[in-house]
C-alpha cells in the first residue's frame, strides 16, 4: 500500500484543542505523504473553539494543504449564520456562547460581524463531503437511494436515524461524525467516530484503511 493511500479520519473536536493536539502527539502522521481528514463539527460547546482553528490553520501552512481536508459540520454552518444574522439564538444555545467567548478580542455587539481573515476563510473553504476510492467522508451522513452528488446539504449535515439504521450500500464506506457513541460504531457501510469529547468521553482518531482507532480523553 502506498503511503498516499493513508487516511487519518479525526471525529468532532468541539473547542477541545487540548484534545486534539494530544492526540496528534499519539498519532504521529506523517503529513507531508499522509492524508488527514477532519469530519467537521471543530467549534461550540468546549473551552477553544478559536484555538482549534488556529492548530488547524498551522497544521495547512506547515504541511501540503491538499492532505489536510477539512469537512463542513452543522456547527460550522450555524456559526456562519449567526455572523450573517440567521438563527443567532439557535447557535447560542447549541454551545455557540462558548465559541464567541473564545474570541475574546471580538465586539460580537458590532455590525458586520467579522472574523479574523484567515478564520473566515477557513470556514468558507470547508467541504460539504471528500471522497476517495474506497470511503466517502461527511460529517451527518448520507440520505439512502440518493446519489453523491445530488445529496442535500441538509442531509451531510444533519442526518442521523435516517442514515445511522440504513443496511444500504452507498457505493463506499461512510466514515462519519456527527452522533456520539460510546466507542466508534463499525458496520460494513459505515464507521461513525464521533465519540463525544466535549462530553467527557473520547476524542477518536480512525487510520485507514487499517481500521486501527487512537484515542484520548
Amino acid at each position: 500500500m502506498a503511503a498516499r493511500d493513508t487516511i487519518y479520519a479525526i471525529g468532532d473536536i468541539h473547542g477541545c484543542r487540548d484534545h486534539l493536539e494530544r492526540l496528534l502527539d499519539q498519532v504521529k502522521p506523517d503529513l507531508s505523504r499522509h492524508r488527514l481528514v477532519f469530519i467537521g463539527d471543530y467549534v461550540d460547546r468546549g473551552p477553544d473553539s478559536r484555538g482549534v482553528i488556529d492548530y488547524i490553520l498551522n497544521l495547512q501552512k506547515t504541511f501540503p494543504p491538499e492532505n489536510i481536508i477539512c469537512l463542513m459540520g452543522n456547527h460550522e454552518r450555524m456559526f456562519l449564520d449567526y455572523l450573517r444574522g440567521v438563527e443567532e439564538r439557535f447557535f447560542l444555545i447549541n454551545g455557540g456562547a462558548n465559541t464567541l467567548a473564545s474570541y475574546r478580542d471580538i465586539d460580537w455587539l458590532a455590525w458586520p460581524r467579522r472574523l479574523p481573515p484567515a478564520h473566515d476563510q477557513f470556514l468558507h473553504g470547508l467541504q460539504l463531503f471528500y471522497a476517495t476510492e474506497a470511503y466517502i467522508f461527511v460529517h451527518g451522513g448520507l440520505r439512502p437511494g440518493v446519489p453523491l452528488a445530488v445529496q442535500e446539504e441538509e442531509d451531510l449535515l444533519w442526518i442521523r436515524d435516517e442514515f445511522i439504521l440504513a443496511a444500504a450500500d452507498f457505493g463506499k464506506r461512510v466514515i462519519f461524525g456527527h452522533t456520539p457513541f460510546p466507542k466508534p460504531l463499525v458496520q460494513p457501510n459505515k464507521i461513525g467516530i464521533d465519540t463525544g469529547a466535549v462530553y467527557g468521553n473520547r476524542l477518536t482518531c480512525v487510520k485507514l484503511p487499517d481500521e486501527k482507532f487512537f484515542w484520548v480523553t
